[in-house]
């Protein structure tokens, strides 16, 4: 895929994930020097998951996220629509549904669950990668419960101009180079960058969630903005 293509059509955008699966985790904790693992603790205490409670974490890819939910207490439904990466997410943790987590896969657009059946749900590093963002708002609104959370963790924008140039000229330059040494599916994170420079601000994606019907909407800058965490809840 390449910029030409940021319609992101969902077999395509399947399919890139499919052929990375196998080392997506690593190259991510390579790529970001280990922050990847900083962002993930800051989901699951944004998320404020307990015993007893189901959470959708959406865009799961192999579970590794997921599974911080779990040390918590609560249950998971891991989905995602890159069978790879939940083939591989299945055989780490010894079967589709073991120690908390269920893998199940499903497209964001139409999420295959009842309405109101979660207690939170959360999406990290996929929403960019959807081609309506409005629909995957509005869907993980549909299936979470009354006053449950809402929470995304997406890269966004560093808010002073000549330090968010300058890690733009990383993503385009380094990081696919960084990538091909630990994959040789380098055009993939191609892709990946383009799509990051290619997404709204902190200050539109909360004009978004506002618009899908999520209210107390806010949202905190990670790693100088490099990733924003997004919080909403459901009204009525």
């Amino acid at each position: 895929m390449t910029r030409a293509d940021l319609d992101k059509q969902p077999y395509d955008v399947a399919t890139m994930f499919d052929g990375i699966a196998s080392r997506y985790d690593l190259v991510n904790d390579v790529l970001s020097l280990g922050q990847d693992r900083v962002w993930r603790r800051a989901v699951v205490k944004a998320v404020e998951a307990y015993s007893g409670e189901l959470v959708l974490d959406l865009a799961a890819g192999t579970g590794t996220s997921s599974e911080s939910f779990v040390s918590k207490g609560a249950r998971v439904i891991a989905c995602d629509f890159s069978q790879g990466m939940l083939r591989v997410g299945a055989e780490r943790r010894g079967g589709a549904s073991s120690g908390g987590v269920t893998f199940v896969a499903g497209d964001a657009l139409r999420l295959p669950f009842a309405d109101e059946t979660f207690d939170a749900v959360t999406i990290s590093f996929g929403l960019r990668n959807v081609n309506d963002v409005e629909q995957a708002l509005s869907e993980l609104r549909r299936v979470t419960k009354v006053g449950g959370r809402l929470v995304i963790c997406e890269f966004s924008h560093i808010p002073v101009d000549l330090v968010d140039k300058f890690y733009s000229t990383y993503l385009m330059g380094a990081l696919p180079k960084i990538a091909k040494c630990f994959t040789s599916n380098a055009a993939a994170y191609e892709y990946l960058s383009e799509s990051i420079m290619d997404w709204p601000d902190q200050a539109e994606l909360a004009v978004r969630l506002q618009r899908a019907g999520w209210s107390r909407v806010a949202w905190r800058n990670l790693t100088m903005g490099v990733v924003a965490l997004h919080r909403g809840v459901r009204g009525s």
